[in-house]
């Protein structure tokens, strides 16, 4: 069986047409069949419906989110609210996806630090507070610097209300 292999998305192309030959591809794990001849366009709808389903893809993807009252643009690596506008870097952006993403909850410093840099060991645990620290400065004329807490010897985390 395929499926204990991969769980890659398989549509399988053929010229045999007897129902039983489809059903046998879907019991090997396929997850479309479409018997020759077909239309290019149809192919290409099962594929992208294939992806959507598997990879949960979007053609029209969105890379907005709002917390709160601001909105971050992931592709544009910006947040903007009523109070302006801030430009963010790629670690930044991403530090603040990842800790908006698990809003309320602690985001440990070790997972930031080795889906941020792949290799922990080859960056100080410094390196993570300092760009912790920009975004903040960045956020701060935006007034939402005091909504990322420092959980000392845990991590951080992004929440809706501010610390006292």
């Amino acid at each position: 069986m395929i499926r204990a292999h991969s769980n890659v998305p398989i549509i399988f192309l053929s010229s045999r047409d007897h129902p039983s030959d489809m059903v046998m591809s879907m019991q090997l794990g396929a997850d479309d069949f479409m018997q020759k001849p077909f239309h290019f366009d149809v192919l290409i709808a099962k594929i992208q419906a294939t992806l959507r389903r598997v990879y949960n893809y979007s053609t029209e993807r969105t890379e907005l989110r709002t917390w709160r009252g601001a909105t971050i643009e992931y592709v544009k690596n910006t947040v903007t609210n009523s109070q302006g506008a801030a430009l963010l870097t790629k670690n930044e952006m991403f530090i603040l996806k990842i800790l908006v993403e698990h809003k309320d909850r602690i985001v440990d410093r070790e997972e930031l630090i080795k889906n941020l840099w792949d290799n922990e060991h080859f960056v100080s645990d410094n390196t993570l507070t300092v760009n912790v620290n920009r975004l903040r400065k960045k956020l701060e004329p935006l007034g939402l610097d005091a909504y990322i807490e420092t959980r000392v010897g845990q991590g951080y985390m992004a929440t809706e209300e501010a610390a006292l």
